[in-house]
């Protein structure tokens, strides 16, 4: 149980997830410090940007339609814009005024298990990330095909299938990485069963879609998200075990099913480039986000958020509400692997409970030293994140940037500059939600100089969403 002062007001924390209904587009007038000139390109985000539906509300934020914001640094202005992204079951919903289909994470139609009995239907919510390549953007979720986006005005251009390559049913991370060295972006698809099977993709400069290889694996697997290097991809296969009984009969969602099982081992699935597999076991954790993963002389390295257990919701209960003394904490660690020998060491980098790990862009794959990552505002226990942390990989030490008590920060971005030359020469972006002017903002931070006075902190007219994550573009669509 946590002793720690809490640093929030639930209420305020609340307010940040309350549906945005409406869509626009302005410029941001309301700037304190300035814009960076040679800050020029577009933050794309993600998240869910409905939380209800006529008042009934959506028991998960996860299960919330995918809107997308644009917001365009132009040298001396930035312009805003939001969408939401029309898959089917959204503008279904729009039409209906009602919830018409269960959801992974916690939410029900009305009217009881009978009504959700033998329903497998899940819309696909596009809500967790967006990427662009050349004149393409694309919203992501990864239990189903990604939808493309026109950049300049976020209308909905349909299922994207790359030309046939992606099947129906068959599914795209939410979570691919962008290589520095080639330009791809590279990705994964997941069939989870008994024996689950991995595809690992990659979307070349042009945007077109090859798949390099698709393996089974012993187990289920639920894979949120991955690290690359120049030699290997690594998963980290999640020893969770799914009951399906319970959501077949209507009596909870696909996410309610799951549960960290005791005493058994992670394991990480380490796949050359041709998709050979090494399996290396670790004490039992759980991952949602990797930071970042390297080649070491004979080593990998490899950075991640970890939980001691799974972090679920209990069926039925108001996550508006949640208990965050009895909330597992995510905590960063770094692994080191000898693939010869087959075993993996385990070092803590961060303690304090954290989420959304960033590194700059010139670092995937690729040795890095400074981790950028969303904390909380207290030592200990758990909390709402409210900081940005600066962490030095190489000396331990962090930097933190606080907007407690009434300021809640989305995932950082690391900007790098035009004309850098160090890692951390550039600027972290992060949309954070202020309760006191009940709308967002987008904060400027020099990441040389991380714990100063923001660069620049832009006014939203209104408040964002709790967001998910997003990407970073050079090109300007204004």
């Amino acid at each position: 149980m946590s002793t720690s002062t809490p640093t929030f007001s639930r209420a305020d924390w609340q307010q940040g997830y309350t549906s945005l209904a409406t869509e626009s587009h302005y410029w941001i007038d309301r700037v304190e410090g300035e814009l960076p000139q040679t800050l020029q390109g577009t933050l794309f985000r993600n998240g869910p940007g409905l939380l209800d539906r006529n008042g009934a509300p959506y028991g998960h934020p996860f299960d919330g339609d995918g809107m997308v914001v644009a917001l365009t640094f132009t040298g001396d202005r930035l312009h805003f814009q939001n969408r939401f992204v029309r898959t089917p079951g959204y503008v279904a919903e729009q039409e209906a005024g009602k919830i018409l289909y269960r959801g992974v994470f916690g939410t029900q139609k009305p009217g009881g298990w009978w009504r959700n009995c033998f329903d497998l239907r899940l819309k696909n919510i596009a809500n967790t990330n967006v990427i662009s390549q050349g004149d393409r953007l694309w919203a992501l979720w990864e239990a189903a095909r990604p939808y493309r986006l026109d950049p300049e005005t976020l209308e909905t251009l349909g299922e994207e299938d790359f030309g046939g390559v992606l099947a129906a049913g068959q599914s795209f991370t939410a979570h691919p990485k962008l290589d520095p060295l080639t330009g791809s972006w590279w990705g994964f698809g997941v069939q989870p069963g008994p024996r689950s099977v991995v595809t690992l993709y990659e979307i070349s400069r042009e945007g077109t879609l090859r798949q390099h290889w698709q393996r089974r694996v012993s187990g289920f697997c639920f894979l949120h998200d991955f690290a690359f290097t120049a030699s290997h991809c690594i998963f980290l296969q999640n020893p969770v075990n799914f009951t399906p009984l319970p959501y077949l009969l209507g009596w909870r969602t696909a996410g309610e099913c799951l549960e960290l099982k005791p005493n058994t081992p992670s394991k990480f699935l380490i796949f050359d480039r041709q998709g050979d597999l090494i399996a290396i076991e670790t004490d039992s954790c759980f991952v949602f986000h990797h930071a970042n993963a390297y080649t070491e002389g004979d080593r990998l390295v490899l950075d991640s958020v970890c939980y001691a257990d799974y972090p679920k919701l209990e069926p039925g209960s108001d996550y508006k509400q949640v208990d965050f003394d009895r909330v597992v904490p995510g905590q960063l660690y770094r692994f080191i692997f000898d693939l010869r020998q087959r075993t993996v060491e385990r070092q803590p980098l961060l303690l304090r409970s954290c989420e959304f790990p960033a590194v700059a862009p010139r670092c995937v794959g690729q040795p890095h030293r400074y981790i950028y990552i969303g904390t909380i505002a207290q030592e200990r226990g758990n909390a709402p994140l409210q900081m940005l942390a600066k962490l030095d990989t190489h000396t331990g030490t962090s930097e933190f940037q606080s907007f407690a008590p009434r300021g809640f920060i989305g995932e950082p971005v690391f900007v790098p500059h035009p004309e850098a030359i160090a890692e951390d020469h550039g600027w972290v972006l992060s949309l954070v939600f202020d309760a006191a002017e009940n709308c967002s903002k987008l904060v400027v931070l020099d990441a040389q100089n991380f714990s100063a006075p923001p660069v620049a902190v832009a006014y939203l007219q209104h408040h964002v969403p709790y967001g998910l994550h997003g990407n970073f573009t050079p090109r300007r669509w204004r």
